[in-house]
């Protein structure tokens, strides 16, 4: 599969790395990347062609990935309009709706919609797929693969879902970090000196989720076996029940959703 990036930030490295790790060639990829310092680093890392604009070689491909801002997607994408035949065309930009890329690729319905995350970066996201219907099987397996090049993949039934999808996994990453701060900030405030604090609790995340993915157990279940009746755990989960954290989670990923439907109302419009 010979795969073109439109934009060469982080995500797009992510992906190439991940991609020449599972065996594809850098020989078959290549990068359009306005920024030289960018370009230079990419090339220098992976040994990918990276040049500064669209140009005949890089419509020589099967599928296009395209990795830039949304706010900067229509820009990008005016080069390409009118040039695509058969290539399957990829985004990872959060918020961006496929008819609003197609409409800006003059019609073209060979997309698929995909929201990674970032812990892509050390192959560890967990991506979610839309496709226009349009779109063959097997196209849909060539982008799935190249998404699972940094971690599990699942498909949407609806592209209303990626909101949610936006909400919960695309800026999860942000809310375990908020709540890693809570902790160490507490650990410190027992006590602990920082680095301390932050072993004990990345340690503490990291062990409790491979818990959670290993076990045949429900969430519940196993956050039950952890809470003695009268025990120091009951104690503090019966603060946050007080404090009604749950809920405060529940009211931030729904904001998340709904903000996300509104900026792919804002940046879809010409």
């Amino acid at each position: 599969m010979r795969i073109t990036f439109i934009g060469g930030g982080n995500m797009a490295g992510a992906l190439i790395g991940g991609l020449i790790g599972q065996g594809f060639s850098a020989a078959d990829m290549q990068i359009v990347e306005p920024y030289a310092k960018s370009r230079e680093r990419l090339s220098a890392t992976f040994s990918v062609r990276c040049v500064d604009a669209v140009d005949t070689q890089v419509m020589d491909c099967d599928t296009l990935v395209l990795a830039v801002k949304p706010q900067q997607m229509r820009e990008a994408l005016a080069p390409i309009n009118g040039q695509l035949t058969q290539q399957l065309v990829v985004s990872i930009a959060a918020g961006l709706r496929l008819d609003d890329i197609s409409r800006w690729l003059g019609g073209y319905r060979q997309v698929v919609r995909t929201m990674p995350n970032m812990a892509a970066m050390i192959g560890k996201s967990v991506t979610g797929l839309y496709a226009d219907p349009s779109v063959a099987p097997s196209a849909r397996n060539d982008a799935e693969r190249i998404l699972r090049a940094v971690g599990a993949t699942l498909w949407l039934d609806n592209e209303a879902q990626m909101d949610a999808v936006t909400a919960i996994s695309g800026s999860g990453p942000a809310y375990v970090f908020y709540f890693i701060e809570a902790m160490e900030a507490a650990a410190i405030g027992l006590g602990f000196n920082a680095a301390d604090a932050r072993q004990l609790t990345i340690e503490t995340f990291q062990g409790a989720a491979q818990l959670a993915d290993q076990s045949t157990e429900s969430i519940s279940t196993l956050r039950q076996q952890v809470t003695s009746r009268g025990g120091t755990t009951e104690a503090a989960l019966q603060s946050f029940a007080d404090s009604k954290i749950a809920n405060a989670i529940g009211l931030g990923v729904a904001a998340a959703a709904a903000r996300g439907r509104e900026l792919g109302e804002l940046l879809g419009r010409d």
